[in-house]
């Protein structure tokens, strides 16, 4: 939590708002999406969806498979808690909708799909989007599968697995959009990321959560942001942006949301 904190204050000190940014790329992105006030209707099923979550009081066995929850510790966990400690929250989950709706990715992967809070969300940003959202406990991911059903979201494939094995099968695949949401090392981190270059393109897009986990993510987010494929990223403390744009000039963000 230290680290956490500290890192926070670091980022307050460096960070910026449209008015320090001086790529249009970057600039569109931050004011037409980041910073869009737009009362959106989708937002209103966004809510709903996480509180049925958050009033579920039935209990699921969980298998961690990375870094697990920094809050709760029991392998039974309730839904509600899940929702309340683990699940997105509700800023981010209606910024990822804004996310897929300015992209309008058309093939979209989620490592870590959880109770399926930010797959809702995402799908609704694009309904013609096929997503393909990986979870490592089965139980959890026999619990969202229904939730998805009885949102009649179907334009989602959920696999259950380990991420790394999954990954390898989807390598003949192009993603215009992943949002790396599941095990929170720095190792697994690198090697997802390397894995899943091989299906990025110009405009793909790799969101990664919680770069200030641990000092291990933000060292793994200090190799993301240097590698040679990589050429904007964009800091906004919870998030980590990856863009891979060649006709964009090698430069780092530092933007608060």
């Amino acid at each position: 939590m230290f680290y956490q904190i500290s890192s926070y204050l670091k980022f307050l000190l460096k960070s910026t708002n449209q008015h320090g940014v001086h790529s249009p790329f970057v600039y569109d992105l931050v004011t037409k999406c980041f910073y869009d006030k737009t009362r959106y209707k989708a937002y209103h099923s966004i809510f709903n969806y996480k509180k049925l979550l958050l009033q579920n009081k039935s209990t699921i066995s969980v298998t961690d498979l990375g870094a697990g929850s920094q809050v709760m510790k029991n392998q039974k966990r309730l839904i509600s808690q899940m929702a309340k400690n683990a699940g997105t929250t509700i800023n981010r989950t209606k910024l990822l909708f804004r996310l897929t709706q300015y992209f309008k990715p058309e093939n979209i992967l989620e490592l870590g799909t959880s109770l399926g809070i930010a797959t809702h969300a995402m799908s609704l940003g694009n309904l013609n989007a096929r997503i393909i959202t990986i979870e490592g406990c089965p139980n959890i991911s026999k619990f969202s599968e229904r939730n998805f059903k009885n949102e009649n979201l179907n334009n989602m494939k959920l696999i259950t697995g380990e991420f790394h094995n999954e990954i390898k099968k989807l390598k003949p695949n192009k993603f215009d959009f992943i949002f790396f949401d599941g095990n929170h090392q720095k190792e697994a981190t690198l090697q997802y990321f390397e894995s899943l270059l091989e299906t990025a393109h110009n405009e793909s897009v790799f969101i990664f959560d919680d770069i200030y986990w641990s000092k291990g993510m933000t060292e793994a987010w200090e190799i993301i942001k240097n590698h040679p494929k990589v050429t904007v990223t964009i800091d906004t403390y919870f998030w980590g942006f990856v863009f891979f744009r060649k006709e964009q000039l090698k430069e780092h963000f530092t933007i608060r949301v």
